[in-house]
């Protein structure tokens, strides 16, 4: 079994995995010693038992990773759906109050020519 060049330490180990295991070693050489114990001694289901650990510790972390991007993600677009929302929103009753103050002027203005021509007569 070949190894990667570089060490990536975000990849769990079989000892970080399965720190309980009965005469699991505690040095640094514990991956390499586990690994070499797994592939002399281990049986076929206690191989499917590994794997379907495996399976389900590394299903948690990405879990864990896509909740996190995921919520990231849903919150720029919400803040970006919400800032075009309340623009709108803005214009909109900016318009409207626009178009009821002039309709309030122009109202005011007509009372206020009326009231005047009626001092006249």
């Amino acid at each position: 079994m070949t190894h990667p060049p570089a060490f990536d330490a975000s990849i769990p180990v079989l000892t970080e995995v399965f720190p309980d295991q009965p005469g699991a070693p505690s040095d640094d050489g514990a991956p390499a010693a586990l690994e070499a114990r797994a592939i002399d001694g281990w049986s076929e289901p206690e191989w499917a038992l590994l794997e379907r650990q495996l399976a389900e510790r590394i299903l948690q972390q990405l879990q864990g990773r896509v909740d996190f991007v995921l919520e990231q993600r849903l919150r720029d677009s919400m803040e970006e759906a919400l800032r075009h929302a309340m623009a709108g929103l803005t214009d909109e009753i900016r318009r409207g109050l626009q178009q009821t103050i002039e309709k309030i002027v122009v109202r005011a203005v007509a009372q206020e020519l009326t009231h005047l021509q009626s001092l006249k007569k």
